[in-house]
């Protein structure tokens, strides 16, 4: 094996290592933020055993500048690779939050008829009255919210978080397994 890690596709290797690596511990990271304990362990020892094989063969083959090169692509590439994998898995739960001047009932009712559940309140803005409106939604759901909430009020104030906890509420109301 330390021949073909030596050999020309030594780089290419620790390229693909690194972008296996690399997205792994994106993902692991990732994870961790949403508390997903099963998981991460085992990401965790697969990214390590990756990352060993990825940086003995660099190591042994210091004098290379394609393996050099290779190690560091590897882990822009990775990076870039975890991030659009964790956007296209798009798991948790988001968080939104709309402020309308002018259709706060409207949007409420077309969030609804979505499958949505909102939660309205009337307030004062800067420029007077406004509707708050709370929605918990999947992350991949968070597109067809917003062009609901832009079909009925093209001047909503949206804003996307990411919760931390979350516990009862409509969303929950059957007990999991």
């Amino acid at each position: 094996m330390t021949e073909l890690f030596a050999g020309p596709w030594g780089p290419i290797l620790i390229f693909g290592l690194r972008i296996v690596d690399v997205t792994l511990a994106t993902m692991r990271m990732l994870l961790v933020m949403r508390n997903q304990r099963t998981i991460v362990p085992f990401i965790g020892f697969f990214e390590a055993a990756i990352w060993v094989l990825a940086i003995g063969t660099a190591i042994q083959n210091l004098h290379s500048v394609w393996h050099i090169l290779g190690y560091a692509g590897g882990f822009a590439s990775g990076t870039l690779v975890g991030l659009w994998l964790e956007g296209k898995l798009a798991m948790g739960l988001a968080s939104v939050r709309i402020i309308s001047r002018n259709a706060g009932e409207a949007v409420a009712d077309a969030l609804r008829h979505e499958g949505f559940g909102v939660t309205e309140f009337s307030g004062y803005g800067r420029e007077g009255r406004v509707e708050l409106l709370l929605t918990l939604v999947k992350r991949r759901q968070i597109n067809r919210v917003i062009a609901t909430v832009e079909a009925e009020d093209h001047d909503a104030f949206i804003s996307v978080e990411e919760p931390r906890t979350i516990r009862r509420g409509w969303l929950f109301s059957t007990r999991r397994k």
